[in-house]
């Protein structure tokens, strides 16, 4: 168990996501998924308003309900999106006090423990987003406030405004996209969060699929990556770079014996600052094998390699002579 960033609650070492829930995870699979998780020790559970309409943050609340696990998990959800509209974003104090209570009807619960801003609205000032979290959680409706996507520079504006203005409603953690395939978080946010006393909930942990070694030699039919829909997600790992990182885990995971899903895992739950990755698994098996990360540890050396071949390109200002420690 590690502490969910600066605050004074503890969760285990991967979340379960359930953005596929309602779209390709069915109530029977979710179902599976909830029940391995709680089985295996989770209790950080991520969603959030726009996941199929709503609809993920409602299958979830009558899953909760269900399996009478309200007291055993932390919920955390998010506000801000608006897919499919011209504005995208909204972080005004009219959007998101709204948003918070359709949340808590969709989840069926009175109080949300970690609410995240999904993205930075360029078009509301960030005083009067931070006010409105500073409402929510002054009503009791929210325990702890989380950011999500935003740069270093907002990052670290949201959490000093915050801090500056008092305890009531401390930011405790960031949620990016983080694995072998993408690292770019580590040249401000990693720092950045470091700094402000903030924990890292990585989303898209197994590089949009591709870590797993599915797409290796082609493209299976039931996969994300042939969908019309959700291929140029996928497609944007499909570089030189990405299939060498991507072989060099599956030569790793066959020397130990386990799956490249679960040496991908085992990579990021140990890089700094980390608190949970975010397993956003389609189906409960495909769960249940990202798990097993849990029992693995990679030898140093393997750690090391895995660190050299995916290394992010860093340069001024963020490194160099101008950033000597």
């Amino acid at each position: 168990m590690r502490p969910l960033g600066n605050s004074g609650i503890r969760v285990g070492a991967l979340a379960l996501g359930t953005m596929t829930w309602g779209r390709t995870t069915d109530e029977y699979d979710a179902r599976d998924q909830l029940a391995a998780f709680l089985d295996a020790g989770g209790n950080l559970i991520d969603t959030a308003d726009v996941y199929v309409d709503g609809v993920s943050e409602e299958l979830l609340g009558t899953l909760i309900q269900e399996f009478e696990c309200r007291d055993q998990i932390v919920l955390a959800t998010k506000a801000v999106s608006l897919p499919n509209t011209e504005r995208r974003f909204d972080a005004s104090r009219k959007h998101l006090l709204a948003a918070l209570e359709r949340s808590l009807k969709r989840l069926d619960v009175e109080t949300i423990d970690l609410w995240q801003m999904h993205a930075w609205d360029p078009n509301t000032p960030i005083d009067e987003t931070l006010s409105a979290i500073d409402q929510a959680v002054s009503s009791g409706k929210v325990r702890y406030v989380g950011i999500s996507n935003y740069s270093g520079w907002q990052t670290t504006r949201a959490c000093t405004l915050q801090q500056v203005k008092g305890p009531l409603a401390p930011i405790v953690t960031t949620q990016m996209e983080y694995s072998l395939l993408e690292r770019g978080i580590e040249r401000e946010i990693i720092p950045s969060a470091e700094a402000l006393g903030i924990g890292i909930l990585p989303w898209s942990p197994l590089g949009r699929g591709v870590l797993t070694g599915k797409y290796r030699h082609s493209i299976p039919i039931d996969s994300r990556g042939a969908n019309p829909d959700t291929s140029s997600f996928v497609n944007a790992y499909n570089d030189e770079r990405a299939r060498r990182i991507v072989d060099a885990v599956a030569t790793a995971a066959e020397g130990l014996g386990a799956s490249p899903a679960e040496v991908a895992l085992a990579w990021l739950r140990d890089r700094p600052g980390v608190v949970a990755p975010i397993l956003g698994a389609r189906t409960a098996a495909q769960l249940v094998l990202a798990l097993g990360s849990l029992e693995l540890q990679l030898p140093s050396e393997i750690h090391a390699a895995l660190d050299d071949i995916s290394e992010p390109a860093m340069g001024y200002p963020e490194a160099g002579w101008a950033q000597r420690r």
